[in-house]
């Protein structure tokens, strides 16, 4: 699997420019590393919109969706330093996924990615399924492209934590989520008029109202390369 595990946390949310550095430099260099610190989570991307403004896209690669439970993970939502809790409440506009990594074909990281926010049509989940792997194997392997995986959101057993409602407003979630990465801005973009395209998606089981983001990675990290800022 091409995605570093069996599950995934997949956020969107739009960040204000005045407080774009401070964000930047406390996700950097406190929020990755405390999160690369629980036990399970495997790497850590952030990316900015391609095109500017205040847009945000950060995947989080788990080992498995009981991460997203664990003792260890809950602890830190629920005890945020002040640093976090100073930046929360500037997080407009979130959109968190807590998913099961359904298909993953090719690559993760690159220079950019696509995100298409869905849902599949009623009674159309296996046929959407079946159609998006195969549509993988063919898109990986494209020039510009990477790689495109598929991932599925479930909502743990778990309470409204302490940043949530330090955020605000209930976080909203996508359905599914299709990550597409490549080397190639152009032909990623291409996608969302193509094999990607709301009406594309339509025709292969997706219900409307699907939401698409082009964005360039910002910071990659693994446990490792920040293991000894890990508190």
């Amino acid at each position: 699997m091409a995605l570093l595990g069996k599950a995934a946390l997949a956020m969107w949310w739009d960040m204000a420019p005045a407080a774009r550095a401070d964000f930047e430099h406390w996700h950097a260099h406190e929020h990755f590393p405390e999160r690369l610190g629980i036990p399970g989570f495997r790497r850590a991307s952030r990316w900015r919109a391609a095109g500017g403004g205040e847009g945000v896209f950060v995947l989080y690669e788990l080992e498995d969706h009981g991460v997203l439970s664990s003792p260890s993970y809950l602890a830190r939502l629920n005890a945020p330093t002040p640093w976090s809790t100073r930046l929360m409440p500037q997080h407009r506009n979130m959109v968190r996924s807590q998913c099961r990594v359904l298909e993953s074909r090719g690559g993760s990281m690159a220079g950019h990615a696509l995100t298409v926010r869905l849902s599949p049509a009623p009674g159309r989940d296996q046929a959407l399924r079946s159609t998006l792997r195969a549509l993988a194997a063919e898109l990986a392997a494209q020039p510009g492209l990477a790689g495109l995986h598929l991932l599925r959101h479930e909502t743990p057993a778990i309470a409204q934590t302490t940043e949530q409602k330090l955020r605000g407003a209930g976080d909203q979630y996508a359905d599914w989520v299709l990550l597409a990465c490549g080397y190639d801005a152009a032909a990623l973009a291409a996608l969302t008029d193509t094999a990607l395209s709301g009406t594309r998606l339509a025709e292969l089981g997706a219900a409307p109202g699907t939401a698409h983001g082009l964005y360039t990675l910002a910071y990659c990290a693994v446990p490792t390369d920040v293991a000894d800022t890990v508190a």
